[in-house]
């Protein structure tokens, strides 16, 4: 079974920590990444994080995670969640278990962002748990993999 999954972070969440920590916290990116790595070990799984603030470069990312065969990806894709059919055509193509994540619950905040496009191309998603959703996302990734935690 493939180890790695792919933890991808779309526009403005290199910002996490400055930018509205009212609505986002004040945790980093790097915090962010650090949780899924420590995440993933507890599966005996690597966590690959990228952020990128292009829809383009996102959409890469996907297409080498299904040319790698990682084992999944978890993706917060931000505001491209609510706009972007090519991430989800792109989620679709790779076929692997994904799970959508948002600091924010997304539910809570302007209509425009209670839909999302990458929704459907995921198994699972999780919003309003801060950082926190991530170790949920990466759990919950292994679950369907059927990979349990490392003693």
């Amino acid at each position: 079974m493939a180890k790695t999954i792919y933890v991808l972070n779309g526009p403005n969440l290199n910002l996490l920590g400055t930018r509205e920590p009212e609505t986002y916290g004040h945790h980093t990116l790097a915090d962010v990444e650090k949780l899924c790595r420590d995440a993933a070990a507890r599966f005996g799984l690597t966590a690959d994080c990228r952020q990128s603030n292009r829809e383009g470069e996102l959409i890469d990312f996907i297409h080498e995670a299904g040319a790698s065969k990682a084992a999944g990806i978890i993706i917060n894709a931000g505001g491209y969640s609510h706009t972007s059919i090519a991430i989800h055509d792109a989620l679709i193509a790779v076929k692997l278990p994904a799970v959508e994540v948002h600091v924010s619950n997304i539910y809570s905040r302007e209509p425009f962002r209670h839909h999302s496009f990458v929704a459907s191309a995921a198994f699972a998603t999780l919003c309003g748990f801060g950082i926190e959703g991530y170790r949920l996302a990466i759990s919950g990734l292994a679950a369907k993999l059927g990979v349990t935690a490392k003693s």
